[in-house]
């Protein structure tokens, strides 16, 4: 099923293919509009976000402000914050025979990371690019923080209909919006723990 926007788009489309005027233009942020009929129909050409939101809620386990919990069975991340509380993130997980748990640190961060696959993927999928530099159709997405020396990430994803699913080869994946979100605020370092 379509998100509104999407379906505003499509009809903005085919409004425009029918020969309706239009006039296309930027916002400040950057997004594109499409203005049709005096309406402006928003898409910035990014992925839709998932339907799981992000929210401050309680959190009464005892870790350090700054700290990372992902519950791999409840496919939800966890930012610690001071006084109780944490942001709790939709995340996607590892599939069957990709699941992990453990502790690691961030130990970098990049922005539109380029990705090369490892050689155990490229068995695998030996249809896999070789190397394919940062941007939107990579499949890290907006963000990368890498855990350790581990082959694993928290990453962005360009299939925000992965969110809250358990599909990756262990990789932790959230929404572009959400991986930004959370690598403003994650700091190298930082201790990440992840339940099965």
């Amino acid at each position: 099923m379509r998100t509104s926007m999407q379906a505003a788009f499509a009809l903005g489309l085919a409004l425009f293919v029918a020969g309706a005027p239009a006039k296309a233009s930027t916002d400040e942020v950057g997004g594109s509009y499409v203005e049709l009929l005096g309406l402006n129909l928003k898409y910035d050409g990014r992925p839709q976000a998932s339907s799981i939101p992000r929210e401050i809620v309680d959190f009464d386990q005892k870790y350090a402000p700054g700290t990372i919990l992902v519950s791999s069975k409840e496919r939800r991340l966890y930012f610690v914050l001071p006084e109780g509380k944490a942001i709790r993130y939709g995340v996607g997980v590892g599939r069957p025979g990709f699941e992990w748990g453990g502790a690691q640190a961030i130990s970098q961060k990049r922005e539109w990371p380029s990705w090369t696959p490892p050689s155990e993927m490229l068995k695998r999928r030996p249809d896999l690019p070789r190397h394919m530099a940062g941007g939107p159709e990579n499949p890290l997405g907006a963000r990368a923080m890498y855990l350790g020396s581990s082959l694993y990430r928290i990453h962005g994803s360009n299939e925000p209909d992965t969110i809250g699913q358990a599909v990756s080869s262990g990789c932790i994946r959230m929404t572009n919006d959400d991986v930004v979100d959370l690598y403003e605020r994650a700091k190298v370092g930082a201790r990440v723990i992840v339940m099965r």
